[in-house]
């Protein structure tokens, strides 16, 4: 039996969101900023799912740009706020997804803003007293909070965050990558600036997500070319991955409700079963807690000699899971997510068990059956 724990990576597109896809792949080719029947009913297509997405959101069509992903509307909202919007500081978190810590290092070489880490508490969320303070001294700044973390599931309150970023004058940017589809979003009336969505965490396909940006922001072109997307990024549209998004997030808010009940219920049960089969199991950043990210599970395994091997023997065994960030697989380097909540300890190992709507009990059983087996097994062969 194979298993797939790493939702948090990436997720299957389901097949209502290939069958929205599949009629721009053959019969509706046209380029969208065509004006002969074609083009015009391509970017019809386009400003439709535009305007659904909008409408999930309760925001006007006009905030939603379409993007490659999530690391490209990161990219967009940094250099946009740096850039075009006066911003002089960029305010973030060590725990941070490298899309925005990588540009704001970027950002602070090239144009000389100052870059800096916010406070957080005891359980890792942003510590709201701390950004009051940094940002009472006036200086004209974008502050940018992922909503939910992706390698140990911590949840921020955007309210709270955004509403100080208000009250000071400073922008606010959120990372929604691993929460949109998967929470309710009303952002008429939260106090944010800039989100980022990415498709492919949410059913959706590869290579399409969008930027959402507050209404009366104005911002240029990100990528130079035509004036596609209000001429805030050049370049023909992702018309087939723009389609897949619309759909996979129609079908997420449809049944969001009973999506996140049947994947609270499998992380519980994974929860109990490691804690009844690892004696000294720990959870990172209180993963485990009903109030942490539901889709995200962080194991901390205690000391075993099979610990280095412990991501390949799952492999091995059928489950897919990860240590943490798909993009920083292969590095030798501790998660600095982990480094940076103090949870990286000599000997113990971190994995991450991610699940999703298609998660069943079944696949919950085999993977706590297999780390079972690998941890039974006390000599390296």
């Amino acid at each position: 039996m194979n298993v797939y724990l790493d939702n948090a990576a990436t997720t299957p597109m389901l097949p209502e969101v290939v069958d929205a896809m599949l009629p721009y792949m053959r019969e509706h080719f046209g380029n969208p900023s065509s004006s002969h029947q074609f083009g015009r009913r391509t970017k019809t297509a386009i400003e439709q799912a535009r305007r659904n997405i909008a409408g999930y959101l309760n925001v006007e069509p006009r905030t939603i740009c379409f993007t490659s992903g999530g690391t490209e509307a990161d990219n967009m909202a940094l250099h946009a706020g740096v850039e075009q919007l006066g911003c002089q500081r960029i305010l973030t978190c060590a725990t941070e997804h490298s899309a925005v810590l990588k540009t704001a290092q970027h950002l602070g070489q090239r144009e000389g803003v100052s870059c800096g880490l916010l406070k957080l508490d005891g359980a890792g969320r942003v510590d709201v007293s701390d950004l009051s303070n940094r940002l009472s001294d006036g200086i004209p700044t974008l502050v940018s909070v992922m909503h939910g973390n992706n390698e140990v599931g911590i949840l921020q309150d955007l309210n709270a965050i955004g509403q100080c970023c208000r009250d000071h004058g400073a922008l606010f940017h959120t990372d929604t990558v691993q929460t949109m589809g998967h929470y309710r979003f009303d952002l008429a009336e939260l106090p944010i600036d800039f989100a980022a969505c990415s498709a492919h965490k949410l059913h959706g396909p590869k290579g399409a997500g969008f930027l959402y940006v507050r209404d009366g922001l104005r911002i240029g072109a990100h990528i130079m070319g035509g004036s596609q997307e209000r001429a805030m990024r050049g370049g023909t549209e992702n018309l087939i991955g723009i389609m897949g998004l619309s759909k996979a997030l129609e079908l997420a808010m449809s049944h969001m409700d009973t999506h996140a009940a049947h994947i609270q219920g499998l992380k519980s049960d994974m929860v109990e079963g490691l804690k009844e089969a690892v004696p000294g199991v720990r959870f990172n950043a209180g993963s485990d807690r009903e109030d942490s990210l539901y889709t995200v599970l962080s194991v901390n395994f205690p000391e075993h000699p099979k610990n280095g091997m412990m991501l390949f023997l799952l492999d091995l065994d059928g489950v897919a899971c990860s240590g943490g960030s798909a993009c920083s697989s292969g590095s030798t380097q501790p998660s600095h997510v982990l480094s940076a909540l103090g949870l990286h300890e000599e000997g113990r190992t971190s994995i991450r068990f991610s699940f999703s709507r298609l998660t069943t009990s079944k696949c919950v059983q085999h993977a706590l059956k297999a780390v079972e087996r690998i941890r039974a097994a006390a000599v390296l062969v």
